[in-house]
């Protein structure tokens, strides 16, 4: 329980952003599901890679994930895209 005006504002203040920084890491982990289905099925998985970068970078950028987490989610998901391409026309 806080003590003062102040400090009680402040949970307030970190209860909300809290709240807003699990939305858009849901956010995100949905849209990398909608990327790894659409790679494994054969979707539109170029469409889906980009939104993804979208939501990663928009993350990184308000600091909900840190810069280089977005980075490395980014380039593993490429590579497997990339792999799953290189398989397909084998």
């Amino acid at each position: 329980m806080p003590h003062t005006k102040s400090a009680a504002k402040n949970l307030r203040k970190s209860e909300k952003r809290k709240a807003h920084n699990r939305v858009v890491k849901r956010d995100v982990k949905i849209q990398v599901k909608a990327l790894e289905t659409a790679i494994s099925g054969g979707g539109d998985s170029v469409a889906e890679l980009t939104k993804t970068y979208s939501r990663l970078d928009k993350a990184a950028g308000k600091g909900i994930i840190h810069k280089k987490t977005a980075a490395r989610k980014k380039s593993r998901l490429a590579k497997r895209l990339n792999k799953a391409k290189a398989s397909a026309k084998a």
